[in-house]
Parts: structure tokens; C-alpha cells; sequence
């Protein structure tokens, strides 16, 4: 799988930590930036992200802030992009079975390095299950009201 990866100057050492381990399973691993500690802006980081990820570049992405929320509201405006903050694995799982969020955001001041490796893990070995599902993501989308 082909995942981007971004965060601002709180979210870095996470950010990091996950490129590799994603790289250690096989992934293939776009880094965005940044890659500095110096303040930047979260929403710089977070459209790159969801860009490729909107525009099929890259199958998904993660991005990490202090929160995730700011990264999450931010890749959300990009057109076709669900992004969801999680800070557990049962979430990870059902953003990616339920909703179809292609972009992970995750709070490097919120969960620990285990927990956040658990999370992308159980993220990333999930598929969209579709069906009813399908038709909700749809909704979200604006697409039919049933």
C-alpha cells in the first residue's frame, strides 16, 4: 500500500516513528513534511496529504498534529476525502470499515507511540465493507438521500 504521511513540528516524532514503521511492513511511504521542529502551519501538511490521497496518487495517508483535529479538519475540506481522529484501535477499524476514511489523523500529545502503531495497524489491514455502509458514505458525500 502507498501511504503519504505528514505532520506539523507536534507531531513529528510521531510522524516519524509511523513512516518507519510502515516502511518495516512493506509500505510504500511518502513524506510530506515537515521535517523540522521550527513552527508550521498543520494545514500546509494536511492538504498535501489529502490531495494525493483525493487525487488516487497514494492509497491513504496519515497525518499527526498535537491533537489530529486540526489536520482532520483540514484534509476534510479537500473534496472525496474522509480523514477521522482516532485514539484507539476499535475506531481505527470502523473509520476505515464504516466510513471509508482513507486519512488517518492522529494527536502525537493525545496517544503513545504503542498505541498509535495499533492504531494505524488495525487501520491499515481494514477494508471498506461497502453495502449499507456504501450508501451512508454516499450521503456524506451529498450523493443520495434515500
Amino acid at each position: 500500500m502507498k501511504i503519504a504521511v505528514g505532520s506539523d513540528h507536534a507531531g513529528l516524532s510521531l510522524k516519524k516513528l509511523i513512516a518507519a514503521h510502515l516502511l518495516a511492513n512493506d509500505h510504500d511511504v511518502v513524506d510530506v513534511g515537515t521535517h523540522e521542529t521550527t513552527s508550521c502551519d498543520y494545514p500546509d501538511f494536511a492538504r498535501r496529504v489529502a490531495t494525493l490521497v483525493a487525487s488516487g496518487e497514494v492509497d491513504r495517508g496519515v497525518l499527526v498534529c498535537g491533537t489530529g483535529q486540526g489536520m482532520a479538519m483540514t484534509a476534510n475540506k479537500v473534496p472525496g476525502v474522509r480523514a477521522a481522529v482516532v485514539s484507539d484501535t476499535f475506531s481505527a477499524r470502523m473509520v476505515a470499515a464504516h466510513n471509508d476514511a482513507r486519512v488517518l489523523c492522529l494527536g502525537e500529545r493525545v496517544v503513545g507511540p504503542g498505541l498509535a502503531l495499533a492504531c494505524v495497524d488495525a487501520w491499515v489491514a481494514t477494508a471498506f465493507e461497502g453495502g449499507r455502509h456504501g450508501r451512508r458514505v454516499a450521503k456524506m458525500e451529498g450523493g443520495d438521500e434515500g
